[in-house]
């Protein structure tokens, strides 16, 4: 194709992309400008902006259409990619209505996330009162009765492995092992939802036999006052980021009219939200389970309140936080 054949076909499109990057330079942008163009369809124009560069370049087009486009996939990479460092205020905002905001949009994969997670965990807690010995199914006898030991009504701390010393060594243990179990089920979502799949299934499946053998085991005042502060925190985090998961199967699994690798793509970019916000529960879950949980100098009773709280405070602010603002 000839030069001038090329910037023909192609110039409205250059021109609208170069409008909008003069409109995010402007201080007091003016609303409704004409060739302003939707925020959903920035990053195509952008990679269609870098494909026009590596064509012009390979067909020895002139250097006036050759800087134009350079011009704009620099521009293009600074304002999607450059400036999203996070401010404070754009870290506030997020917490306060941007997380909870794409938590209520991306419901019905979030929903479909709780059932895979939460259905096997209290399945199984139901299934152990009848059938106890089943836990060694899933269970060595040997860690069983370790993990026994750390809800002993005789500890003075619950929830420690023999070798911790201290709430902030479990506070790193707690960190390592609630980031692992986010990472594993959000990146198994590249195997065709396959891997987030398993570790919902299987996390839940996990905690429902732990938390169904230590309350028929004669441990449950103990294990339930242990796990009430943070439950909300981290079964919510792990739920969420199992739906971050889902969202990446999702769009492996079925396309629509966008390739793969686009569809991947749109997935991550909206289910990167979910995961932070996973990422940002789970580690306010290892702090309580780190210097909370422990504590026997509090009734249960007490312990058992603050987790209701929790529950409450968790699920109020993912129901509404932010809906003032039209979220």
């Amino acid at each position: 194709m000839k030069q001038q054949s090329f910037e023909a076909l192609h110039a409205a499109e250059w021109g609208a992309f170069e409008h909008w990057l003069q409109g995010r330079k402007s201080t007091y942008p003016e609303r409704g400008a004409t060739g302003a163009l939707p925020e959903a369809e920035v990053p195509q124009r952008y990679r269609r902006i870098c494909q026009h560069l590596a064509l012009a370049r390979d067909r020895g087009y002139g250097a006036d259409i050759v800087d134009r486009l350079h011009r704009l996939a620099v521009g293009g990479y600074h304002a999607l990619y450059a400036e999203r460092i996070p401010s404070r205020s754009a870290l506030a905002a997020f917490v306060a209505s941007k997380f909870p905001a794409i938590v209520r949009r991306e419901r019905k994969i979030v929903a479909l996330s709780a059932l895979l997670f939460f259905g096997p965990l209290a399945g199984m807690i139901a299934l152990l009162h009848y059938f106890p010995d089943l836990v060694y199914y899933f269970i060595a006898p040997e860690r069983l009765s370790a993990i026994e030991s750390m809800y002993d009504p005789a500890a003075e701390r619950l929830g420690r492995t023999p070798e911790a010393d201290s709430a902030f060594y479990m506070f790193g243990v707690y960190i390592w092992n609630n980031i692992r179990i986010a990472f594993q089920t959000f990146a198994g979502g590249l195997l065709f939802g396959v891997g987030t799949l398993f570790f919902l299934l299987f996390n839940g499946l996990f905690i429902g036999v732990i938390a169904g053998h230590l309350t028929h085991a004669g441990y449950a005042e103990t294990f339930w006052s242990f796990v009430s502060g943070h439950s909300a925190l981290e079964l919510t985090g792990i739920m969420l980021a199992g739906a971050a998961g889902l969202k990446l199967g999702t769009a492996l699994i079925a396309p629509g009219r966008l390739t793969r690798t686009q569809a991947l793509i749109t997935a991550a970019r909206d289910g990167a939200g979910l995961i932070y916000g996973a990422a940002g529960m789970l580690l306010a879950a290892a702090f309580v389970e780190a210097f909370w949980s422990p504590l026997t100098e509090f009734a249960p009773t007490v312990k058992y309140l603050v987790g209701v709280a929790g529950w409450i405070c968790v699920i109020a602010y993912l129901a509404l936080a932010g809906r003032a603002r039209g979220s």
